[in-house]
This record gives structure tokens, C-alpha cells and sequence, in this order.
């Protein structure tokens, strides 16, 4: 019994270590991890001597333009130095933002090479060009930017897909149906503004390149030269 009653102040002492408020040798809470804006970020800072250029170049060759800013759309898609084009001279459906380098060589390629193909070969002028589409954040391979690998250079609005092309006499020079086309005529324009494209853009790929490509010409800046 004595040893008893010598064991309730150490059994009092334990006891007031555990009680009194929070251990000042815990963890601190753990800091909430900050979330990505759900939108595009857009991206401060000076406009690059190189773009400036572009948009002068884009300016002096009477191209109705509006400058973008910079953006970050995340999956590793970001858009520097984009235009939204609004009159190259003849219409082009489907062209959201395009970088710079892309839309000037774009307005090249259908001023001196398309048209002159066209009233050449085919005797009519183009008066409306169909592309499907210049930014889209995706893969190389297609599906989402964050799941295919490397960001295609449509997730860069680095690239134009050009499908088809309607002429003043109401033919319409469709790239699936028309690259085998029986009509001679037909197959030597869209090889000859393929091979102009292929002076103008670093990558120029038509339907003998893959059957991904079947049905358009997919032209960029970017990457490696490749004429195929």
C-alpha cells in the first residue's frame, strides 16, 4: 500500500505533460497547395524586337491584323507572339490565333503561290480558302497536350491546317477527294502549291506524308525542315 500512495505524484506528473494545450515540438499544419487559374494565364512583358518585326512586315503588306497577347494555356500550350488575322486579300475560314512567323508566311504562300497557280492552271481565281483550324492544344500525336507526348505545334498556334479551296467559277479543289484527282489539271495545282508551301513554311506535310494527313496540308514554323 505504501508503494501505492508513492506512485500517484509521478502518475500526477505524466498525466500534466499531457494536457495543457498543443506539444511545441508538433508539425506544423501542412500550407495548401496553390491551384492553377482554370483559364489561360496571360503572360506579362515587352513585346520581341523579332515580333514588332513581324507585325510591321504583316502591316506593310496591308494585312488587317489584331496582336494577341501572350498566353499560357497550361499542358504545356503556350501562345507567344500571336495575331488574329482579320483580311489577307482572300478569305480563310477557320484561323483562330496564329504566331506571327505562321500568318506572315501564310499570306506569302496564298498571295504568290496559290492564286498565281490557280488563275495559271486552272484559269479561275481562288476566292475562299478552308483550313481546319491553327491553335489547338493537343499532342503531337492527337488527344490532350498532357497525355500525347510532346505539344503539337497547333498547341503553340505554330501551324495552319489548309483543307480545300473554292475557285470564282465555282469549283471547289478539296485536298481528300481532289490530290488523286483524273483531272490533270487539278493534281498539278495542289502539287504545285504543296511544293510552294514547302519554300515558305519549315514543315509542309500532304496527304503522301501519312493517312493522318489525307485529307489536308499541315504547314508550321517549327521543328525540323521537312517537305513531304
Amino acid at each position: 500500500m505504501v508503494a501505492f500512495h508513492r506512485s500517484i505524484p509521478l502518475a500526477l506528473l505524466l498525466l500534466s505533460a499531457c494536457v495543457g494545450g498543443e506539444r511545441r515540438d508538433a508539425p506544423p499544419p501542412p500550407r495548401p497547395i496553390a491551384q492553377r487559374p482554370s483559364g489561360p494565364v496571360t503572360l506579362p512583358g515587352a513585346t520581341p524586337r523579332d515580333t514588332q518585326q513581324c507585325f510591321a512586315d504583316l502591316s506593310r503588306a496591308e494585312v488587317r491584323f489584331s496582336p494577341l497577347p501572350d498566353r499560357d494555356y497550361g499542358s504545356g500550350c503556350v501562345v507567344l507572339g500571336a495575331v488574329q488575322l482579320l483580311d489577307i486579300g482572300t478569305p480563310v475560314s477557320g484561323l483562330k490565333a496564329i504566331r506571327c512567323p505562321v500568318a506572315r508566311a501564310l499570306v506569302g504562300w496564298v498571295r504568290h503561290g496559290v492564286r498565281p497557280a490557280a488563275r495559271q492552271i486552272l484559269g479561275s481565281e481562288v476566292v475562299r480558302i478552308d483550313s481546319y483550324g491553327t491553335y489547338a492544344c493537343r499532342g503531337i500525336i492527337g488527344g490532350s497536350a498532357g497525355s500525347a507526348g510532346r505539344v503539337s505545334e497547333h498547341g503553340l498556334a505554330n501551324a495552319v491546317d489548309i483543307g480545300s479551296f473554292t475557285l470564282a467559277d465555282g469549283r471547289r479543289i478539296v485536298l481528300e477527294r481532289d490530290w488523286n484527282s483524273t483531272d490533270p489539271q487539278v493534281r498539278e495545282f495542289l502539287r504545285i502549291v504543296h511544293r510552294s508551301a514547302c519554300k515558305r513554311f519549315v514543315t509542309t506535310l500532304g496527304p503522301d506524308y501519312n493517312a493522318a494527313h489525307r485529307n489536308h496540308f499541315h504547314l508550321d514554323m517549327g521543328g525540323r525542315p521537312l517537305c513531304r
